[in-house]
């Protein structure tokens, strides 16, 4: 089940890497705006504090993308290599 939902993640690693920078970018229009707040409008907070919540999903939903895809290469290679040393070498 695990293995089927990591694979599933980090299919597209493409996709989550344009999430994570758009998450990323949102974030930081956030961080922006809420310094914009403290010197011209404290009405530009309430946003800046939204797009840092919006910007934290998509970043952190790209980056675990990434992640899933980078651990799934982990995993195939560890079971190749479990799978040569169990003596799945041909026989003389």
């Amino acid at each position: 089940m695990f293995k089927n939902w990591l694979y599933k993640m980090g299919s597209n690693p493409h996709k989550s890497w344009a999430d994570f920078k758009i998450g990323l970018a949102i974030f930081m229009a956030g961080v922006i705006s809420i310094f914009a707040g403290l010197k011209l409008s404290i009405w530009l907070q309430i946003p800046g504090v939204l797009m840092l919540a919006l910007g934290l999903f998509f970043a952190a939903k790209g980056y675990l993308g990434i992640f899933a895809n980078r651990f799934s290469q982990t995993l195939n290679r560890f079971e190749q290599a479990s799978g040569k040393a169990k003596g799945n070498t041909p026989k003389d």
